[in-house]
């Protein structure tokens, strides 16, 4: 995690997670009741595979450029773009160039 909540603190996201070759890396930031803010770093060509999850998550591209599929629909993704991608619907993700992704998953009631 990156702090205990107890203090306010200023960061770069981009700089709290770095590329490795051929590997996609992840750093939890901050996780509660209620969602999880997640750093990915993807290497070029890397990806997740399709998979569904159940809540709804945002996808913010803090560097590089991603291919989203959503539901059979695919979005090309770059630098400070968002996505959202509704819960229960497939999706993938696949690094076009390499690429650094901030993931908030908020959890339903």
């Amino acid at each position: 995690m990156l702090n205990d909540m107890s203090r306010a603190e200023v960061v770069k996201a981009r700089e709290l997670i770095d590329y490795q070759e051929e590997s996609v890396v992840s750093r939890t930031i901050l996780e509660t009741e209620t969602g999880t803010v997640t750093l990915f770093a993807f290497a070029e060509g890397q990806g997740l595979s399709e998979h569904t999850a159940p809540f709804d998550a945002l996808v913010h591209l803090l560097d590089g450029e991603a291919e989203v599929i959503i539901s059979g629909q695919s979005l090309r993704v770059r630098e400070g773009e968002l996505v959202i991608m509704p819960a229960n619907k497939p999706h993938a993700l696949k690094a076009e160039t390499k690429f650094k992704m901030l993931l908030t998953m908020l959890r339903s009631q």
